[in-house]
């Protein structure tokens, strides 16, 4: 064990350590707290009885539960683990703050401790299909490579087997970014988009989260930026190291970028052509764009050769574009993971030249709707909606200019079972229906993969 982390650890025996939050996510770290002697609490606003097996969980693995809606009042603790979804400027954690608490995230300990390379990626959509090529693209040059953050995994309990010489990959959340004041070795930005301004209170708040991932790298980091998004092209001036660039649309001076239908890595006037873009295994415009991301991070660390194998045999992450079944002619796709109208536009709306039946709608994070409307008109014939947005969605398609009555035709429901059957009904051989919610699970589901195991489980009974 490397002796900053034997320190840490030592310096938290008999501390009084929280965790916010009681999902599967912190459970590990409430048992490798409670292993290193710490006195481990962990609270959470939901009733043992609605955190079900994860409350049972936290108890054998050694935590006290706090829980109902004051589970951060009068806290008393040495040390708080803010969990992402727990806003950084909340109230409660700022009165924790003024009385000596160290409020911290697992995120922040981990960069703090960590004795390899991390490569790190944000963005508002594509980030953990991109974070999962990089660590494929590693894997197949014959590194170790430590995969997690946002992606659902925590890596602080994996701190104690990791060497110099391996690779941390992490995801990262603008959740996660808004209290970070380190930044990763190499850090990708895929793309910046209005979200979560139900949780952050502007855009700007949104935007300067994401920053920190640039903000704090030193001269020898490199930053990995995407031309063509505005707000990503925008963090060059924040930039200390290594300045590389990823386009879909222009020539770059030193990154990867699409030529006709190739993509090829400028390396400061050196062309080298990577793959045709025929050859990439999971499909759509977007899945280019998170390869070119993922070449320009590793690029010099990974052979073209080995970036080819992957491309072609990588088939995907679940929950995007995950094809389900094929039943009566009709295909079924599940596309949970498109939580904001961008990523359906760009994501799902994209991979098919006919039009088809989707599925959207759900929490509403109060982002624009507008432009996802005339791209619905285009490539949707038959529009099933549900959840608190789906008025949203509807207003969208029926004031773009390209929309005619019935196109598409628009159906709502109530729950996924209503929409499911709907949408079995109104297809036809050769069809193909997707979910693809341009919204956020909450309320009706507690993540994006319970929603889109729902709608599998749904399909397969049909």
């Amino acid at each position: 064990m490397n002796e900053k982390v034997e320190r840490f650890f030592k310096s938290i025996e008999g501390k009084k350590v929280t965790f916010c939050g009681i999902g599967t996510s912190n459970l590990p770290l409430i048992e490798l707290f409670s292993n290193k002697g710490a006195v481990v609490s962990a609270c959470d606003k939901k009733s043992y009885d609605e955190l079900g097996d994860n409350a049972v969980k936290a108890e054998k693995a050694g935590a006290k539960l706090i829980l109902g809606k004051d589970y951060l009042k009068n806290l008393d603790t040495d040390i708080l683990f803010r969990s992402p979804g727990t806003p950084f400027y909340k109230e409660e954690l700022e009165d924790l703050k003024k009385k000596g608490v160290v409020v911290t995230s697992e995120m922040e300990v981990f960069f703090d401790l960590c004795p390899c390379k991390i490569i790190a990626v944000t963005g508002s959509d594509g980030k953990t299909t991109t974070t999962t090529i990089i660590s494929e693209l590693l894997k197949a040059e014959g590194f170790n490579v430590h995969l997690g953050g946002n992606i659902g995994k925590p890596l602080l309990p994996e701190i104690e087997n990791i060497d110099c010489n391996d690779f941390a990959v992490v995801e990262l959340s603008s959740f996660q970014l808004i209290s970070m004041r380190k930044s990763p070795d190499i850090a990708v930005v895929t793309n910046l988009a209005p979200n979560h301004l139900d949780i952050h209170k502007d855009m700007q708040e949104y935007v300067d989260s994401k920053r920190n991932i640039v903000l704090h790298q030193n001269a020898f980091s490199k930053a990995v930026l995407n031309l063509d998004n505005e707000i990503s092209d925008s963090f060059e001036k924040d930039v200390r190291g290594q300045l590389v660039k990823f386009s879909r649309r222009n020539k770059v001076s030193n990154g990867a970028y699409l030529k006709n239908d190739e993509i090829v890595y400028n390396d400061y006037g050196k062309i080298t052509r990577v793959i045709n873009i025929k050859d990439i295994k999971i499909p759509g415009m977007h899945n280019v764009e998170n390869y070119l991301a993922a070449v320009s991070a590793v690029w010099g660390l990974v052979s073209a050769e080995n970036i080819c194998k992957v491309a072609k045999s990588f088939s995907g992450v679940a929950h995007r574009a995950e094809f389900v079944r094929e039943l009566k002619g009709v295909k079924y796709y599940n596309d949970s993971i498109a939580s904001s109208p961008t990523r359906t536009a760009l994501g799902t709306l994209s991979l098919y030249d006919e039009k088809i039946i989707i599925i959207a709608g759900g929490y509403d994070k109060h982002i624009p709707y507008e432009p996802l409307g005339p791209v619905i008109c285009n490539k949707v014939k038959t529009l099933i909606l549900l959840g608190d947005t789906a008025e949203k969605i509807k207003n969208a398609v029926i004031n773009s200019d390209n929309y005619s009555e019935n196109n598409p035709e628009i159906i709502m429901v109530n729950n996924m079972e209503e929409a499911v059957d709907v949408a079995y009904n109104c297809a036809k051989e050769g069809d193909i229906v997707s979910l693809s919610p341009a919204s956020a699970s909450f309320g009706l589901y507690r993540n994006f993969e319970e929603r889109g195991n729902h709608f599998k489980e749904l399909v397969n009974k049909l």
